[in-house]
């Protein structure tokens, strides 16, 4: 193992002879603006719809522009930091100085909550009933250790905050303590590379872009791109179980995570000495998914894989939805598996001709169901599975229609939350909810959910758009994607909630889980807790009792509060 001072790896060892060669030219770009603190990502991107989508909207949803815009930085009114003097100064030891913890409005209003509609809407209002008293930068492990003590004793709660990127109501925890945002981005290194047994052990304030960048410089990769790669981080990767859009060829975030160091209120956990264990239940497995609320995740070790030669991703055009669903079923259980594979509904399809690069669609001609299958590897390999994985598509109906749609999709795979937030500039309301089945729950599930987001927002008098796709594939099952599309009403996060709370009760009712890969937070708490059932939940509690028996982790993340 090679461990390294910085953020580089310059002192690594070699990368293996079987890879010293050209790779492909890897989809990144490092981060070095602050997100957009009303919106998502980098405020230099974000753009108007064209007035063609503007028409559609009015025209099948009745979507008028709203009398005012969102509210400026300037003009939200932050509350003094609740903080006494005392308590203050405790935690500015607890960080090494001054430097390290924010206490001015825009610092607290950029760390208040995450970025789904709600959020946005309630932001762009002004309203910061949720923010923090104080943003602190820890810069090693024992310095979080020594934050979630000072919290505890004083009565603080305490939010991990990564990218900020949580779309369920993952960083405002409930409860009437004040809380601080330990924001980790001064943990931004990759601490090992062991290129013998193909890991690297990371910190969790890495951003996606960034991590990758480092791995590619010695010929690895992590293969994770979601869609909040580009300003999610390594460490949120982990909480929140996240899944990448090459899911079907690299796996899921958690598949990749071989080791875990947790700070707790009450110490230190180390989990992960070997790949695979029979020595009592896997301890990651109680941290990967626990969304900060049972302690703060300060490295990952994660499995790495070579960096690909070649990427090539290519559309595919079919007469239905179920038609599609069938052959991404035949590919996922009886391969060749491609490294990407999605398939996006009739609905999404077709308004995927607006504007394509924004929402990741192709631009057939006629009707149908987009499917994108995309190949990473070597070119021999590639070749291979593109070639079997044709034969299989063929057969199942499918119409090849070229790398034109795929291209397009690389190029816009990470734009769609601009496009959300451009939808809301308009005067629509634009927001996403995600499920997962086995696979002979798929139909009944992706029509019970359509139905309810239909009958809610159409008895409150917005009929919507409900699109959907299917972005992660497995032998056993898949998940699904949907996006909403509706006039706002009044009050948008009103009119939302009922509509939210029958999508939730509908996903349940048949048999999917509460979401596959945004995490639980507190929207989805409720139905957390009804999908793990009562023993479940005293189970986690009695867990978070022993790391966190003060409470201060993340109150009402996850779990309710005791």
């Amino acid at each position: 193992m090679v461990v390294t001072n910085g953020r580089h790896l310059s002192q690594c060892n070699a990368v293996p002879a079987a890879w010293q060669c050209t790779p492909a030219k890897p989809t990144v770009r490092k981060t070095e603006v602050d997100m957009l603190w009303s919106g998502w990502g980098d405020p230099a991107k974000a753009a108007p719809l064209p007035g063609t989508v503007i028409g559609l909207l009015r025209d099948l949803l009745g979507v008028t522009p709203r009398e005012s815009g969102p509210a400026s930085l300037d003009a939200v009114e932050v509350p003094a930091s609740p903080l006494q003097d005392g308590v203050r100064e405790a935690l500015t030891a607890c960080v090494g100085g001054d430097a390290h913890i924010r206490l001015d409005p825009e610092s607290r209003i950029r760390h208040t909550r995450g970025k789904s509609t709600p959020d946005l809407l309630r932001i762009r209002a002004g309203d910061v009933d949720d923010i923090p008293a104080a943003v602190l930068l820890p810069g090693d492990h024992d310095e979080v250790l020594a934050v979630l003590r000072t919290c505890a004793e004083h009565g603080l709660s305490a939010v991990p905050f990564g990218g900020g990127t949580s779309v369920v109501g993952g960083l405002a925890p409930e409860g009437k303590r004040p809380f601080v945002a330990l924001d980790l981005r001064r943990l931004d290194r990759v601490l090992a590379l062991d290129e013998v047994s193909r890991t690297a052990t990371v910190q969790p304030g890495l951003r996606g872009p960034e991590c990758e960048a480092l791995l590619n410089e010695r010929g690895w990769t992590l293969g994770h791109f979601p869609q909040s790669f580009e300003w999610a981080t390594v460490g949120g990767f982990a909480a929140a179980r996240s899944s990448g859009q090459a899911s079907a060829g690299y796996g899921r975030f958690d598949e990749m995570v071989l080791g875990l160091t947790v700070a707790t209120p009450e110490g230190t956990l180390e989990t992960g000495r070997a790949p695979r264990s029979a020595a009592g239940p896997d301890l990651r497995q109680l941290i990967l998914g626990s969304e900060g609320a049972f302690g703060v995740i300060t490295a990952v070790t994660v499995r790495v894989r070579p960096l690909p030669l070649k990427r090539i991703y290519e559309g595919w055009r079919f007469a239905s939805f179920e038609a599609g669903a069938a052959a991404l079923r035949r590919l996922a259980q009886d391969g060749p598996r491609p490294t990407v594979l999605r398939l996006s509904d009739e609905t999404e399809t077709f308004i995927g001709l607006a504007q394509p690069d924004a929402i990741g669609a192709g631009t057939p001609q006629g009707a149908g169901c987009m499917a994108i299958a995309g190949y990473e590897g070597t070119e021999e390999d590639t070749a291979a599975r593109r070639a079997a994985a044709r034969e299989v598509l063929l057969a199942c109906g499918g119409e090849y229609i070229g790398e034109e749609p795929g291209d397009r999709w690389e190029h816009g795979r990470y734009n769609a939350p601009y496009l959300r937030d451009a939808l809301l500039d308009a005067g629509a309301f634009a927001e996403t909810l995600e499920t997962a089945a086995f696979w002979s729950a798929v139909p009944e599930l992706y029509a019970a959910v359509r139905q309810a987001l239909t009958t809610a927002l159409t008895d409150a008098g917005t009929p919507p758009l409900v699109m959907c796709h299917i972005s992660h594939v497995y032998e056993n099952g898949a998940s699904l994607y949907f996006t909403v599309v509706s006039a706002q009403g009044d009050d948008p996060v009103a009119h939302w909630e009922p509509a939210k709370r029958a999508a939730n009760d509908a996903i349940l009712a048949a048999g999917g889980t509460i979401s596959h890969h945004h995490g639980v937070g507190t929207d989805h708490r409720d139905w957390y807790t009804r999908e793990i059932g009562p023993l479940g939940v005293r189970m986690l509690q009695a867990v978070k009792a022993e790391t966190d028996p003060a409470g201060v982790l993340s109150p009402g993340v996850l779990l309710p509060v005791r």
